[in-house]
Order: C-alpha cells, then sequence, then structure tokens
C-alpha cells in the first residue's frame, strides 16, 4: 500500500478553480488585445492617417524635385499601401541620369525616395553652351549650362561619336583627385593618331597624350609633376613614354626641352 502523502480533493478545487481564472483572465486578455488592434487597424485604413502625407526626397542633385515626383507614379493623397515601390523604382532608373532608386514607407503616411545619380564626367562644349556627360556616357543636351562649370573637365572639339565615349570611358578609369586636375581636354588628331588630345591642367601644365592609353598614362601624372620645377611650365609628352618640353621663354628662341621618364 502506497504510503505517500494523500491530498483529498477538497484540497485541490481551490487550486484548479485558480488555474483555470488564470487561464481564462489570459485569454481574454489576447481576445481583447486582438480586438482592439483590429479596430484600429479598420480605423487607420478608413481614415486619412493611412493617405500619402509627405514624399520625402533624397541624394538628387542633378534631377529637381520636381522631375521626380512628376515621372513617379506616387503622389500625396493615395493610400500609403497601394504605392507600388518595385515600380516606383523601375520609373526612376529610366530618369537618365539616376543609376538606381530605393522607395521606402515609413508608417504611418510618408514615403521616402532616395536616387542614386550617375556623376559628372565632363562638359561637351557646343556654341558657348555646355552640355553634361554623365559617367555611363549619356549626355543631357537638355541640361546646358551658359556659364564656365568647375566641376568637371571640358572636352572641345568632340562630337557625339564612339570617339567621345571612349573618352569618357577613360576618364571614368582615372582616380577622382587627378580627373578634377583637368581643367580642359581638347581633340586634336594628328595624321598618325586621330586619338590625339591635348590637356589642360589646373596646375598650368600642358598634357599631350591619346585616348588609347590615356588613363594609363594620366595615372603617372603627380608623379611626373612632382620632379617638374613649379615655375618652369611647359608641355608632358605622354603620346610615347613620357618627357617635359618647357615652353619657350620670351628673348630665348631655343626650347629648352628636359626629360623626364616615367
Amino acid at each position: 500500500m502506497d504510503k505517500g502523502k494523500i491530498v483529498s480533493l477538497e484540497e485541490r478545487i481551490p487550486k484548479l478553480k485558480q488555474h483555470r481564472k488564470k487561464k481564462a483572465n489570459r485569454r481574454l486578455t489576447f481576445l481583447l488585445s486582438l480586438f482592439l488592434l483590429l479596430v484600429l487597424a479598420v480605423v487607420y485604413f478608413q481614415s486619412s492617417l493611412s493617405h500619402v502625407k509627405e514624399i520625402e526626397l533624397s541624394g538628387n542633385q542633378l534631377v529637381s524635385d520636381e522631375s521626380i515626383l512628376k515621372e513617379v507614379s506616387v503622389e500625396e493623397g493615395m493610400n500609403v499601401w497601394s504605392v507600388d515601390r518595385s515600380k516606383a523604382e523601375e520609373e526612376l532608373g529610366a530618369i537618365a541620369e539616376i543609376a538606381g532608386a530605393q522607395v521606402k514607407l515609413k508608417l504611418p503616411n510618408t514615403v521616402t525616395i532616395h536616387v542614386d545619380e550617375f556623376e559628372k564626367a565632363a562638359y561637351l562644349i557646343n556654341e558657348s553652351r555646355f552640355y553634361p556627360i554623365l559617367e555611363n556616357g549619356e549626355l543631357l543636351d537638355s541640361r546646358t549650362l551658359g556659364v564656365l562649370p568647375t566641376d568637371a573637365p571640358i572636352l572641345t572639339g568632340f562630337k557625339e561619336d564612339k570617339i567621345l565615349k571612349e573618352m569618357v570611358s577613360e576618364l571614368n578609369n582615372l582616380p577622382s583627385e587627378i580627373k578634377n586636375s583637368i581643367s580642359e581636354i581638347v581633340l586634336a588628331p594628328k595624321k598618325t593618331d586621330q586619338y590625339h588630345v591635348s590637356l589642360y591642367m589646373n596646375d598650368g601644365f600642358e598634357v599631350s597624350a591619346s585616348i588609347r592609353t590615356f588613363s594609363e598614362k594620366m595615372v603617372h601624372y603627380p608623379s611626373i609633376v612632382s620632379q617638374l620645377d613649379e615655375s618652369a611650365k611647359g608641355v608632358i609628352d605622354l603620346e610615347v613614354g613620357s618627357y617635359f618640353r618647357e615652353y619657350e621663354k620670351e628673348g630665348d628662341p631655343a626650347a629648352n626641352e628636359n626629360e623626364s621618364e616615367s
């Protein structure tokens, strides 16, 4: 016969009742919370709180806010849950200056749009107007400037052809500090090289080069300049090897030619 403690049914009943009460209270709390959430959701969806109240734009410098809002199928007043973010991103990607975009919802009623733009690689000059050229080679003929730009090299003598595209591609291969040191690139074809260019640098030097080997040779420009006397301005020839030809000084008929092998 089991000599363990015997618990009477009368002692267990209060504990069972207490356990069932706690369980019922938890269930009631859950149902009330769920009901409250459903009520809030219905109120939110049926009220103006679920309508787009604000569209936040960021990352755009080349493209105006107005242009972005005109192209994208998102507008204030529409239901935030009807915003097709994938479609909006595709629409923004169709704008020439935009490399990519991210469209997100910020509850309760804000849409955020962040765009990544292509950088300007250069400006093409034509009849005193400056046409921006993006790093992807796209020429923005609708965004011309009438004043001399200083944030990218100016291309002179180029046309919208393969030579221009190759020039832009070579510029993209340069470190930004070297690209920013170029003021103007003039296409000056020779009989032996239709890709010959003359560069005018911000530090006063001139560079003679070929587009075909442009980035390969220009990457050494800082090293070459560091070996030259800052007061001795002239032409750095990078077509074959590299050497420096100083400008003729007034009263000196002979050109002072110094060689600097890279």
